[in-house]
């Protein structure tokens, strides 16, 4: 499936039937928008794409989990999912746009569904929330199509094994189905013998059985055609649910594989906080010319997510830090908008250890400070840690003040810290449930999200995030995008002077 080698050999295209759109199209290796992944790929893949494809998949569902997370209205999930598609290059369209590199943006869909089962194949919890992500982009998916022939001539090819219900069983069971209907459109084509119906097994439509929104004669659910999503649904799931259980006996085999091991390894953690994408390396040069180790403690007291808030107050407080809090705080620092130059760097840790003699300093500390800017030892330039390599790398024990507050801090001490830290900025007590209701179901960057939402209500509304409904996934995303609507702010508030 993967290859070091960019090479590709791609499948010759079947022949073509049924109307004149599949016709037209019949030389496309995916002839359909939506696919039920049922054939995995063939042609040589390079670990570049095994990777970049699956970031790019999950950064769409991390986020569908989040508007689950967050109770979003279905509306509110299907507006942000399909901006999230287009964001990371998963739009998926229509047969007819000609224009489009079709076969290539389904490509790329289909590698990165298949190389995230076997992420998320490992564990029982990795494949249910994995199914239901999918399963929702489906779904989303599926009811935005506008072309009913190229939907029905996907439906068509999945032979779903329903059968038609014919024109005499519709006559003798015709008060069933008016008593059994329940939306007013299927009501009234019911009631004028106009409502097409299909038989399946009832087993595939528990659905709608709980919803009493079929008819049910003989072990057969009698689905209206206008019912029919649910079938589709359900199907997608059973088969999902049977593939991922079947990838999961495969995987020993890959055990060996050093190269892609590590890969899934990392994208199974991505639900837990995210998949961070260019904050990692954000303007890690670090030229200096907007921060200052002046500006510092103002840029902390109003743009800081909670656990870079957290390292800065204890510095302040103890002046000092142990390693892996000033490894964290360091490389956030280096990477703060653009840039703590190494110069301000020293200068900023020096001061902060202000109980501390020159010498002490300089043989203990400023090694370390150069270091982790690439100019001594191996000289490699470290990213910023992201949300998700905060979570779960380098625990913090009782003594230290690194790590995440809302996975690391109990209960009563998180909400204590919050308040103290963004009570100025909007927070409240009344906010306080809705966080630790989060908090307690492990969605620690909904969480910080939801403060974002709060501490900046001028800017953004509930649901929004930090803007276009996208969810924190690293701290140097935080404080960027808190300065960037405080910059937006003011010239708002030049111009209502000017005027």
């Amino acid at each position: 499936m993967y290859t070091n080698k960019e090479k590709a050999r791609p499948r010759p295209a079947k022949a073509a039937s049924g109307s004149g759109l599949v016709q037209t199209h019949s030389h496309l290796k995916y002839p359909h928008q939506l696919n039920f992944y049922d054939q995995p790929p063939v042609e040589d893949i390079t670990l570049e794409e095994f990777e970049t494809c699956a970031l790019s998949r999950l950064r769409v569902l991390g986020e569908i989990e989040s508007s689950f997370a967050r109770n979003r209205s279905w509306d509110e999930l299907v507006q942000i999912t399909n901006k999230q598609c287009e964001n990371h290059g998963l739009k998926l369209n229509a047969s007819t746009a000609i224009s489009q590199d079709l076969d290539g943006e389904r490509r790329r869909d289909h590698v990165g569904h298949f190389v995230l089962r076997l992420a998320f194949c490992r564990s029982e919890e990795l494949r249910r929330r994995f199914v239901k992500a999918e399963m929702t982009l489906f779904r989303v998916r599926y009811e935005s199509m506008t072309d009913i022939d190229e939907k029905n001539q996907f439906l068509q090819s999945l032979e779903l094994g329903w059968e038609a219900v014919t024109e005499k069983e519709l006559a003798e069971y015709h008060e069933h189905l008016v008593a059994a209907a329940t939306s007013k459109e299927v009501l009234e084509l019911t009631k004028q013998k106009k409502e097409r119906y299909y038989k399946v097994r009832w087993t595939r439509v528990p659905d709608l059985i709980e919803k009493r929104r079929v008819f049910l004669n003989a072990g057969m659910a009698w689905v209206p055609h206008r019912e029919i999503a649910s079938i589709i649904y359900q199907e997608f799931q059973t088969r999902l649910d049977k593939a991922l259980q079947m990838t999961a006996k495969a995987l020993p085999r890959l055990d060996e594989d050093t190269r892609i091991i590590p890969i899934l390894d990392n994208l199974s953690q991505g639900f837990l906080a995210g998949v961070s994408s260019e904050w990692g390396n954000a303007s890690s040069s670090g030229n200096g010319s907007e921060v200052t180790a002046d500006m510092v403690d103002d840029i902390a007291r109003k743009h800081y997510p909670a656990c870079m808030r957290n390292l800065h107050d204890c510095l302040r407080r103890d002046r000092h830090l142990k390693h892996f809090g000033r490894l964290q705080y360091g490389l956030f620092l280096k990477a703060c908008v653009l840039g703590l130059s190494i110069e301000e760097a020293l200068l900023f840790w020096r001061k902060s250890f202000s109980n501390m003699q020159d010498d002490k300093f300089n043989k203990e500390y400023r090694y370390n400070i150069r270091h982790s800017y690439g100019l001594e030892g191996k000289r490699a330039n470290y990213a910023a840690k992201s949300c998700q390599q905060i979570l779960l790398s380098d625990q913090p024990g009782s003594s230290d003040n690194h790590g995440c507050p809302y996975r690391h801090f109990a209960p009563e001490n998180l909400q204590s810290a919050l308040l103290s830290m963004y009570s100025s900025q909007g927070l409240t007590s009344g906010d306080l449930p809705e966080i630790m209701h989060t908090v307690k179901n492990g969605h620690y960057h909904v969480a910080c999200t939801r403060v974002f939402e709060i501490t900046h209500s001028k800017q953004v509304s509930k649901g929004e995030g930090i803007g276009g409904g996208e969810s924190v996934t690293h701290p140097n995303q935080y404080v960027t995008k808190s300065r960037e609507m405080e910059a937006r702010m003011q010239v708002k508030d030049e111009d209502v002077v000017m005027g």
